[in-house]
């Protein structure tokens, strides 16, 4: 008796994203730089390695907001719901300066680049500036005419930093002015605000657009993107300035070349993202989402992979060992049978189950993800003429399932030729119980509406098509008709006589 032989799953190219640098590189960051995070009335200090709180500041009354770094690491920055700003040594507990001076909540705190003031944003449309050792205050802008809700400072400049609010507008202050030195309408309440580090160009988020502005053309707007679904809510740079990275409340983070503004990867979250950081290294990046998780990915090293590469390997003669060698007369060869494991669907084809083949390929991790294994099976059933038999007799969840798989893939050119065969069937055999179910109804409607769609195209493409042929043909006409004026005009005496003459020379030698 003959071994069955296994359905045969035709290979078709994937119509997947293209895989390029970014890809691979964004790709290998895996779920540690400690990292500060605002959650309810507390600051947690999370261990780069144990992933856990490994220090905790609880001196609010109230919810606090934007703990920021200073750029060597040693003082945290935070404001809170109560209006004050509250510095920290990171080798401590209590808090080292306590800024008063804002009315309503505290959303923007940041060092600038000089590591000895701080600037703040608050509720009360104001944005101020605060001198870290006296813990007073220097200059306090009231430009703004809604809440305060981001900010950066400049690393070129020490006395320049920026504020964006919800009144639309980015300003950016001086804090050698009295008032701000720009201002730049976004268009939309302003979620974030990030300046490059060299200074010249600004992006702001907000709404559905991230833009870039040329700070030294005048706030010239470079490029508005428009990539998100949903509100924008956060920015980061990468530590060379390469990649622009946003998040947004329809669950993506994108990111961007700075080169081209075209988005090179995307990572997509279980909920809507409110925050977003990079380590200074680019090795870990932390996401807060609105579920109250805190999603951290790593990338791993490249050393390290290089060190998991050098490990020894057996040597090259264990590889060809016996290979060269060639059997004797006396020599008895013995082939040991190479045992094939049948997948569920192959094994009920081989007992003749046709109907809980056709179930097994229809479960949900086959049809959503391998729709080609499904449509193989139906093509291996009507090859064998069993495909009606396992096709009739269903109940109404059944026919459900089989009608949404076939309006959705019979418009593939893949699957088409099989799936027409299939939806005939399916007519044919559940037509007298059309009207008894409005799920079923709704389905049948679905598929002639996808089928009806693709007649259309179809018939626009053939009418481009003659279109086409109209004009190639007209070219050619053309092409014909300039040729034979080329040879009314003498081109082709010319051409006979130069003939002539040559052979004539040959001759004369």
């Amino acid at each position: 008796m003959a071994t069955y032989k296994p359905v045969v799953v035709q290979a078709f190219p994937k119509l997947g994203e293209r895989i390029t640098q970014d890809t691979v590189y964004w790709r290998g960051y895996k779920p540690p730089y400690n990292y500060a995070v605002t959650a309810s009335s507390r600051i947690h200090i999370y261990g780069r390695y144990s992933q856990e709180p490994i220090k905790t500041f609880s001196r609010f009354k109230d919810a606090a907001y934007c703990a920021t770094y200073r750029d060597d690491g040693n003082l945290l920055a935070a404001g809170s719901e109560e209006g004050s700003i509250r510095l920290f040594d990171i080798s401590g507990r209590a808090p080292l300066r306590q800024f008063d001076g804002h009315t309503k909540a505290v959303h923007v705190v940041g060092f600038l680049s000089d590591k000895y003031r701080i600037f703040s944003g608050g509720d009360d449309y104001s944005s101020n500036l605060w001198d870290i050792p006296s813990a007073t205050e220097i200059v306090s802008y009231s430009e703004h005419n809604d809440y305060v809700r981001c900010g950066c400072a400049s690393k070129v400049n020490a006395d320049v930093f920026i504020t964006g609010s919800y009144d639309h507008t980015v300003k950016i202050f001086d804090a050698r002015t009295k008032s701000s030195v720009m201002t730049i309408e976004h268009g939309q309440p302003v979620e974030s605000v990030l300046l490059f580090p060299s200074g010249g160009l600004l992006v702001s988020a907000g709404g559905r657009y991230v833009k870039v502005w040329d700070v030294l053309k005048g706030g010239q707007l470079l490029v508005s993107l428009k990539n998100h679904h949903k509100t924008v809510t956060c920015l980061c740079l990468n530590s060379s300035g390469q990649r622009l990275l946003s998040g947004s409340l329809d669950r993506n983070v994108k990111i961007y070349s700075t080169t081209s503004y075209k988005v090179v990867h995307s990572f997509n979250y279980a909920t809507s993202i409110l925050s977003l950081a990079l380590s200074p290294e680019d090795e870990t990046i932390v996401i807060g989402m609105t579920n109250g998780v805190l999603n951290v990915k790593h990338r791993k090293l490249e050393e390290r992979k290089e060190k998991s590469q050098k490990k020894r390997q057996p040597a090259y003669r264990t590889y060809v060992k016996g290979r060269t060698y060639m059997p004797k007369q006396e020599d008895f060869c013995v082939s040991k049978p190479v045992k094939r494991v049948l997948r569920k669907y192959d094994k009920l084809l081989k007992s003749f189950q046709s109907s809980k083949a056709l179930d097994a390929v229809l479960e949900p991790p086959i049809r959503l993800h391998t729709p080609e294994v499904t449509v193989a099976v139906m093509q291996e059933l009507h090859r064998r003429g069993t495909l009606r038999s396992a096709l009739a007799g269903r109940d109404e969840k059944q026919i459900n399932l089989l009608l949404t798989f076939v309006a959705r893939r019979v418009i593939e050119p893949r699957f088409t030729s099989v799936l027409v065969t299939v939806a005939d069937m399916i007519t044919d055999i559940y037509q007298p119980v059309v009207g008894q179910s409005a799920i079923v109804d709704r389905q049948f409607l679905r598929l002639q509406e996808a089928i009806g769609k693709e007649i259309d195209y179809q018939e626009e493409l053939l009418e481009v098509l003659g279109m086409m042929d109209t004009l190639f043909a007209t070219f050619t006409k053309k092409r014909a008709a300039y040729l034979e004026e080329n040879k009314s005009n003498g081109l082709t005496e010319t051409t006979e006589t130069n003939r002539n003459n040559y052979h004539n020379k040959l001759s004369e030698k």
